[in-house]
């Protein structure tokens, strides 16, 4: 992957999780403490080398709050703020990042960094505010500790989990997610068929989900009549329908589900797997998306369209591992 890729895909990822819980305090800007909540969830290195230091989000999230009430009252002021509640950022619009939030998000990509998300600890660590040392120090660490945990995620090249099978004829895209809880909960919500609607933004309302999961068992659902902010979706009527089949489940760490469009002739269904693996502070999830390609003239006329099929397919990834993470935030 390529400079450019990885630090647009890090800023995306890390922009959605920093605003996502900033809306849980009624905020619609993002700053460094919000910066920091997102990279503890985060998946690369950076996110393993807090987690291994004990970091998870509900004491980050604490030391966030108690260092924010610190500051002011060190300036001499007194207020109350609301409770926190759920996570709101996709119902709602209007987010943007502080300008220190966003410059320092930019200069982790400037000449000679990467732009991943360690790039980004690196440098949240040494921002001057002294707001992420003493965060960290609530925390029970310094920066140096952290950026000595960091080097070593860093030199360590091997991956979470093995690679996805790529299959001939098929169009695949993966992705990973990290999931703040254990791998048996994440199991339970994954092979719940109630839940899908939850993580697969394709299906409004699912029937029959009291039907035991087994593998072959299909249930029918409708898409989403608005979305989640409240907007109209406006579907064509062939894809109101959905078909839903459990193709695999093989606990603790795989599940397949397929997803087919009955009301329309010569559809690909598309299939979604999930790998999970045991991580620190909670679960890594490979996500894989597939599809059988169009033969003949049709996969001539398709192949120019590939590199926006990939982006589209990423973007699905991407919007379902969120889900799976915020369901657990």
């Amino acid at each position: 992957m390529n400079k450019l890729v990885r630090a647009a895909q890090t800023s995306q990822s890390l922009s959605l999780a920093a605003m996502e819980e900033a809306s849980r305090l009624g905020l619609r800007e993002a700053d460094i403490d919000h910066l920091f909540l997102a990279l503890v969830i985060n998946d690369q290195s950076a996110g393993r080398a807090l987690r291994e230091l004990g970091i998870d989000i509900d004491s980050a999230r604490l030391a966030v709050e108690e260092q924010r009430d610190a500051q002011l009252t060190s300036l001499g002021i007194e207020a109350t703020f609301p409770e926190a509640g759920r996570i709101v950022f996709h119902e709602t619009d209007g987010y943007e990042w502080t300008r220190r939030a966003r410059d320092l998000i930019a200069k982790s990509s400037g000449k000679g960094k990467p732009g991943d998300a360690a790039a980004v600890l690196r440098e949240l660590v040494a921002e001057p505010s002294g707001l992420i040392t003493g965060i960290l120090r609530r925390l029970g660490t310094t920066p140096d500790v952290l950026i000595e945990r960091l080097d070593r995620a860093d030199s360590l090249s091997t991956k979470s989990m093995p690679a996805a099978t790529k299959v001939k004829g098929r169009t695949t895209g993966t992705t990973e997610t990290f999931v703040s809880a254990p791998l048996d909960e994440v199991w339970a919500f994954l092979t719940d068929p109630a839940r899908i609607p939850e993580w697969e933004p394709s299906i409004g309302i699912l029937d029959q989900t009291s039907q035991e999961a087994t593998p072959g068992t299909v249930w029918e659902g409708v898409a989403p009549v608005t979305y989640p902010d409240g907007k109209p979706a406006k579907i064509k009527p062939q894809f109101r329908r959905r078909s839903v089949e459990l193709i695999a489940i093989h606990q603790p760490d795989r599940i397949a589900w397929s997803f087919g469009y009955p009301d329309v002739a010569q559809s690909n269904s598309v299939l979604t797997e999930f790998a999970l693996v045991n991580a620190p502070g909670g679960t890594q999830v490979r996500i894989s998306r597939s599809w059988s390609r169009r033969r003949g003239w049709r996969g001539l006329v398709a192949w120019p369209l590939r590199p926006i099929q990939k982006y589209l397919v990423w973007i699905t990834l991407f919007q379902t591992g969120s889900a799976i993470s915020r369901a657990f935030r």
